[in-house]
């Protein structure tokens, strides 16, 4: 696997990967493109499998040659002082298999999506990756490994991604539930509309993080 490029070539488009449906529903908007460019959303499936081929197929296409990759959706919170609604901004991702992948403009991110949502707490950090939905001792296990959210598509959206050639890649991810309020409660639903809220706000900030990339380094 190559490195990671900091920035993307001139006119590279933005793919914005996730992998529910609701998830790009609440993105629905990107498809109409933004400041800096062509973006695609691209709906990859549950699981790193079906994220890692998705992901590999769509860059195969030349329209997405160099693209900036950047990995969205909701995640799991693995530190106890977090809550729905949070957001999650990946230092770097973990893969089911235990690959790491270093993230691009982190810093840039976080400031952008806190201009996005005021008010919303912002975590930056190790996002790492399972193959099932993480629940009560494996959360915490997880967390002792230095990881402060899992979801089940980041770290294998961006490993094929890296794989496929010199691409910028992201991962910002909502969280849905967290240790003091995971969904199986019944109480926690309204949690997930948190959520949903938050990730539908976020794309102008995912744009600048775009445009920043393309321009020129001195």
């Amino acid at each position: 696997m190559g490195g990671v490029p900091a920035e993307a070539p001139p006119g590279a488009p933005l793919l914005i990967a996730c992998a529910l449906g609701i998830e790009r529903f609440a993105l629905r908007g990107a498809g109409r493109g933004g400041p800096a460019g062509p973006v695609t959303v691209l709906r990859t499936g549950m699981g790193p499998h079906a994220a890692g081929r998705s992901v590999t197929r769509a860059l195969g296409d030349p329209a997405l040659r160099g693209a900036a990759v950047l990995a969205t959706g909701f995640c799991a919170g693995l530190a106890p002082d977090m809550h729905p609604g949070d957001l999650v901004v990946a230092a770097r991702t973990r893969g089911p298999d235990g690959t790491v992948v270093p993230c691009v403009g982190t810093g840039l991110l976080a400031g952008e999506l806190r201009h996005a949502v005021p008010g919303r707490t912002v975590h930056t950090g190790l996002l790492t990756g399972s193959d099932h939905v993480v629940r009560g001792h494996e959360r915490a296990a997880l967390f002792r490994t230095g990881a402060i959210a899992v979801d089940m598509e980041s770290g294998a959206t961006l490993q094929c991604a890296v794989s496929a050639g010199a691409h910028p890649v992201a991962a910002v991810r909502v969280v849905v539930d967290a240790p003091e309020h995971e969904l199986v409660r019944i109480g926690t639903v309204r949690g997930g509309i948190s959520a949903f809220r938050v990730l539908r706000s976020l794309l102008p900030a995912f744009f600048e993080w775009h445009r920043s990339l393309l321009l020129p380094r001195r």
